[in-house]
């Protein structure tokens, strides 16, 4: 199901404690040109939501990153800020994703940027302490939310997809 009701998540975002307000959808033009600047077609359910739910921010842990413009406002020297920069280099989103199953928690065990394990992912939201929500867009897991500690290279399936991953947070 790839629908969304806008008006019910504006709703539950009115409802949540903090008052999350989310950035306006954007222009299916302009989903569809990064896409093609990208070499990818975004998972469905995320692609539904920012054209007709909202481009961010509000959404799990801290926020959900835009898509298409960098966040405004905010101090550049964010770790987050430079994730969201890396996904958007030539060939990084539309390369092949490595992620083939969970890989645990090891403190012997640091993340190496040569394993391009963030390569076929897009950065949605950051947790904190390096790690990331990240939606895979290529392969076998394609669709997927997964976690991606980039301290020690540990991940795990946070979600089967986009949907479940945003509704999950919003019920909350």
């Amino acid at each position: 199901m790839s629908e969304w009701d806008a008006e019910a998540v504006r709703a539950r975002l009115r409802a949540k404690i903090f008052r999350y307000e989310l950035s306006p959808p954007l222009p299916e033009a302009e989903v569809r040109a990064f896409e093609e600047e990208h070499g990818i077609r975004l998972p469905e359910e995320y692609r539904t939501f920012v054209t007709t739910v909202g481009d961010g921010p509000a959404g799990p842990r801290h926020g959900l990153m835009p898509l298409i413009t960098p966040r405004t406002g905010v101090d550049d020297d964010w770790a987050v800020d430079d994730e969201w920069r890396d996904d958007r280099r030539p060939g990084r989103l539309a390369a092949p994703c490595p992620i083939r199953g969970p890989r645990p928690f090891d403190e012997n065990r640091r993340f190496d940027e040569a394993e391009g394990l963030t390569l076929g992912t897009l950065m949605l939201a950051e947790e904190g302490c390096g790690m990331y929500a990240r939606l895979i867009l290529n392969g076998p897991l394609a669709g997927q939310v997964w976690q991606l500690d980039q301290d020690f290279g540990c991940h795990f399936p946070e979600s089967p997809d986009f949907r479940s991953w945003y509704t999950e947070w919003l019920e909350q």
